[in-house]
């Protein structure tokens, strides 16, 4: 029998100690939502879920940035349909002008609504006012699509974007130029001349068009017959131009819905990974708490229980 070291309220006090520090422990996981409230519990599992959570995180900007790129696309081909229309209304205009019987009064009234078209393709395409913008990039101005500051341009490069969670992700992309000084041949188409016998062809001339003389008015005209003719053939090479332009934008555009797609999954799945590795299981959780509970109050009765062990040596001096 010993009063000055009580070993059994030491032990009971040991046992207790440590039953508070996990009751403490299972209420902070269960508050909190998470089994890694700090290094010291899981440093393997804290490295782990902290790197797919900069995983997934990155890929869910990245996804922003797709989106976003869209949404760039479907601007443009928006612009590129209006053109279409324009062109698709100038063949027209180009088809009533190859008609002689319609007086010259007749042809110059279709000549001026002609050139109101030709400048409209120029207003969204050409030019430092161009309409046919994105967040400020122009869309048909070849290059970056960024503005030069010093004079009336764009700067060169592509659109660069990042797709993905990791360096070197990019996709690029170059704006189209269909402004009124792109001066590339979009095609060419043949004139034949034909015998009075049997319309047997003699021969051919093959012509070179270049985009530009398709929107600029002194270069394509429907005053003439002559000229009204050779308009149809050329706007006809100009529609299939902008066509195959479309065809491009529709491509970028389905590779890009497929990349989010993608890149969505991979987030879903490192979301998941990094939960497994920290998130808290409750039900497992709730359970330790109340075995903790239980444990902390029955130290709490023990203790009592130690701490009256010494009283008995007062009998023993009593008597």
């Amino acid at each position: 029998m010993q009063v000055f070291n009580n070993v059994s309220a030491y032990a009971v006090w040991k046992s207790y100690n440590s039953n508070v520090t996990s009751l403490r422990q299972s209420m902070s996981k269960l508050s909190s939502g998470t089994r890694i409230a700090q290094a010291g519990d899981d440093p393997a599992g804290l490295a782990m879920s902290e790197r797919l959570r900069a995983q997934y995180r990155n890929s869910s900007v990245a996804a922003l940035n797709i989106e976003n790129n869209v949404n760039f696309l479907q601007t443009a081909d928006s612009w590129a349909q209006k053109i279409q229309d324009i062109l698709g209304r100038m063949a027209e205009l180009s088809i009533m002008a190859n008609d002689s019987t319609k007086a010259t009064v007749d042809r110059n009234n279709l000549q001026r609504e002609f050139e109101q078209m030709q400048k409209e393709i120029q207003r969204i395409t050409s030019g430092a006012t161009a309409a046919a913008k994105f967040n400020g990039l122009y869309l048909f101005r070849g290059g970056s699509g960024v503005a030069m500051l010093t004079q009336d341009g764009v700067q060169g490069g592509k659109i660069s974007i990042q797709i993905g969670p990791d360096s070197n992700q990019i996709f690029t992309e170059e704006t189209m130029n269909l402004t009124n000084s792109n001066f590339a041949i979009i095609g060419s188409y043949a004139k034949y001349s034909y015998g009075t016998v049997n319309m047997t062809a003699l021969g051919s001339t093959f012509y070179r068009v270049k985009w530009a003389s398709i929107i600029c008015g002194a270069q394509l005209s429907i005053s003439v017959q002559s000229y009204a003719q050779a308009a149809v053939d050329k706007l006809n090479l100009g529609i299939d131009y902008i066509s195959s332009l479309r065809a491009i934008i529709g491509g970028e555009m389905n590779r890009m819905n497929q990349t989010l797609s993608g890149l969505r999954n991979y987030e879903e799945n490192s979301r998941a990974a990094e939960s497994r590795i920290r998130d808290v299981d409750v039900a497992w959780e709730s359970t330790q708490l109340s075995k903790y509970q239980i444990l902390t109050q029955l130290g709490t009765s023990m203790l009592a229980q130690a701490n009256a062990l010494p009283n008995s040596v007062l009998g023993l001096i009593q008597r």
